[in-house]
């Protein structure tokens, strides 16, 4: 039967991946074909007549290796594209919380600015003059995150104990407040947030728009994805290297890279161990 074997050791001889898997694919295919001749030889073929028989309906040698070389290439391209969408989904998920995470810090910096210049000009005042209003009008305006600020005598609000001060203005009106509505998309899952800043004559509170928790979505989506995609694509390793089982896959989806390179380290001592 050597030249059965020659013919399925033509089809997968320029073949590229796992050897493992490949010598068992040729083994099916030789029991295949050897299986189809001994059928024929029963028809009262001759065993050369048999073989030949048999590997033309299995398919001429060109045909197979094409149709094994596209299939592997196919896998090769299948896996690699799950792989590469699952990075590009983690990198993606990743910028866009970081440049949300940029902007909030900027415009975390921006209030404190704002509040302490708010201070600054209430310094030693015992009212909230109009030209204080005006520039409190200004200051908001300037900027396109800031909703509202209330300004408050801070006696008619502030709590000192032992170790702590607190303003509670839950319950007062303020002495002055300022008010405008700003770019607030639903979709952008905005929310707003108080911001303080006081001292023993007046308390300062601005309240503005926040896109943190938009960024916390994305990332979390973002990280959910590139998880399930890059547990598809090493369980399609795991598969094609002919070692896949329900514990190498919780531990893909559970452990992640971790996972996977627990995975090769195993298969590494395995060769070596033979």
């Amino acid at each position: 039967m050597k030249k059965i074997e020659a013919f399925v050791d033509e089809v997968y001889h320029s073949v590229g991946g796992n050897r493992e898997e490949i010598e068992e694919l040729k083994s099916e295919m030789k029991n295949h074909l050897l299986e189809a001749v001994h059928e024929l030889k029963k028809e009262g073929k001759s065993e050369q007549e048999a073989i030949e028989i048999a590997i033309e309906r299995f398919g001429g040698e060109k045909e197979m290796r094409s149709v094994v070389g596209k299939l592997f290439n196919a896998q090769k391209m299948f896996a690699k594209s799950v792989l590469y969408c699952s990075v590009v989904f983690l990198l993606l998920s990743l910028s866009i919380f970081g440049f949300v995470w940029q902007y909030e810090e900027q415009h975390s910096h921006e209030l404190s600015v704002i509040a302490t210049q708010i201070a600054d000009e209430l310094e030693g005042k015992e009212v909230v003059s109009s030209e204080l209003e005006k520039e409190v009008a200004r200051l908001v305006e300037s900027t396109d995150f800031i909703s509202e600020v209330s300004i408050y005598n801070s006696k008619n609000i502030r709590t000192e104990g032992e170790n702590y001060v607190s303003y509670n203005t839950d319950l007062m009106k303020p002495d002055y407040q300022y008010k405008r509505i700003v770019w607030a998309p639903e979709w952008l899952a905005h929310d707003f947030y108080p911001y303080g800043n006081g001292d023993k004559e007046w308390y300062v509170e601005m309240e503005h728009r926040n896109f943190g928790t938009f960024g916390s979505y994305v990332l979390l989506v973002g990280v959910a994805i590139y998880a399930t995609l890059f547990t598809i694509w090493a369980t399609i390793n795991a598969y094609q290297h002919r070692r896949l089982n329900a514990g190498w896959v919780i531990a893909f989806a559970l452990l992640n890279v971790v996972g996977y390179l627990l995975y090769v380290l195993v298969g590494k001592r395995k060769i070596t161990a033979q």
